[in-house]
């Protein structure tokens, strides 16, 4: 009954718009003293925050949310949508294609996103209205492509974290599932142009000259990212030592792009620390209530009654991600992460299933929830930005559901596509 009371708790507070990691750490609290009284609360409370901070991987989340945050001063955002534009603007549905290209770019090192949805919606959105592109599937192609962040490097980093499992392996697993999601989003423009080719009217030509042009322009953010991923993947350096490489990259391509001023230095700076500030409270609050969990047994008794169902696991581990879709359309993923891997990550295990496997599908399924109705908060973001109604963004974004629940079913049936990568590393 008390993990009942608990879980009621935290879900009011959350309800009543209670940051996330205030409102575990508060319900776990009540949790430990009524199961353990004040003196358990109190040893838990000298021991959980250091325990929970002093972790050397940690130092990737502040890195990477710093690299995203100069990344985003340099502007780049604009200059991946011209050049992808540009190059893939004569096909049928070239400027909708463009933005998936963007999102993905802009998405390997942005923050979260729907900052992602939010930056395509300034930039990408107005350039297909211009062009003539139906409002409604111009706007689902921006609330989706937004959706291309959910393998960012923080997401990844901190499911390692709360995991306890490779991060660089992490990160380089996602590298081919974002891959094959971003060629599902523009292969569904292309498929919805092909039905009604009035919904996209074609792009005018770009000179090559100037196409390679903007390609130079992208150029060391491309750079960027591949030394990032590379060093990584190859060994030569760790993901904290990337991620600090990435930062001090990133901080001299907003310097070439002439974006670094005190003032704007001073308020990237101030982001990345009040981001950073905010995942730290999420963990310590995720680990005062994971303690809770642990003394009461849900975990185990969860396992052990799941392990003992008659049901082939390939069930469960749908009803599992049919669960994150629904929680990813009023969730943050760092929030849904922090609330479920304590507690599933253990179920994954004795089904026998990769954690790594499951951290890539958990995060893409979570992240389609951002475009499922009643409050898929892209939708929400891109009708803001834009000025449509949600109801038109929502049905932009319905066929690229769809696609989506295809892509995770590939994902899921055949887990080479995620594991094969992050296997060859080192050798």
């Amino acid at each position: 009954m008390t993990p009942l009371i608990v879980l009621a708790l935290l879900f009011a507070l959350l309800a009543l718009g209670t940051p996330v990691g205030f409102a575990m750490a508060f319900a776990g609290s009540v949790g430990l003293v009524m199961v353990g009284g004040f003196a358990t609360l109190s040893g838990i409370l000298q021991t959980a925050p250091l325990s929970t901070v002093s972790s050397y991987e940690l130092i990737t989340i502040p890195m990477f949310l710093l690299m995203a945050d100069l990344v985003l001063l340099s502007g780049v955002a604009d200059d991946l949508f011209k050049t992808a534009s540009a190059w893939v603007g004569r096909v049928p549905g070239g400027l909708g294609m463009a933005t998936a290209l963007a999102g993905a770019g802009f998405g390997a090192i942005c923050g979260t996103s729907t900052a992602s949805a939010a930056t395509l919606s300034s930039t990408s959105l107005p350039a297909m209205i211009r062009q003539g592109y139906e409002p409604k599937m111009a706007a689902g192609v921006v609330a989706i492509s937004g959706t291309l962040s959910m393998l960012l490097p923080t997401s990844v980093a901190l499911f390692g974290l709360l995991a306890e499992v490779n991060i660089g392996k992490l990160l380089i697993s996602g590298i081919i599932p974002a891959i094959l999601v971003t060629i599902t989003i523009m292969a569904t423009i292309y498929f919805l142009v092909w039905q009604d080719p009035s919904r996209a009217p074609a792009a005018k030509s770009v000179p090559w000259r100037e196409k390679f042009a903007l390609l130079w322009q992208v150029s060391p953010m491309v750079v960027l990212f591949s030394i990032v991923t590379g060093t990584i993947y190859l060994g030569v350096a760790t993901p904290t030592e990337a991620s600090a490489f990435g930062a001090f990259g990133a901080f001299l391509l907003a310097i070439v792009k002439g974006k670094i001023t005190p003032s704007s230095l001073y308020k990237t700076l101030l982001r990345a620390c009040h981001g950073t500030c905010m995942i730290i409270m999420i963990l310590v609050g995720a680990s005062i209530f994971g303690y809770f969990f642990t003394l009461t047994h849900v975990t185990q008794d969860l396992v052990a009654w799941i392990g003992s169902l008659p049901t082939s696991r390939w069930v469960i581990i749908t009803l599992i991600l049919c669960g994150y879709i629904v929680l990813g359309s009023f969730m943050d993923q760092i929030a849904i992460l922090v609330l479920t891997v304590p507690i599933v990550l253990p179920l994954i295990k004795t089904l026998g299933f990769d954690p790594i496997w499951f951290g890539v599908i958990k995060i893409v399924t979570a992240e389609v929830g951002m475009i499922t109705p009643p409050v898929g908060l892209n939708c929400f973001i891109v009708a803001r930005y834009a000025k449509r109604p949600v109801a038109e963004v929502f049905h932009g974004t319905f066929p690229h559901f769809i696609a989506h629940l295809i892509a995770i079913a590939i994902l899921v049936a055949f887990p080479s596509i995620i594991l094969w990568l992050p296997s060859q590393m080192g050798r």
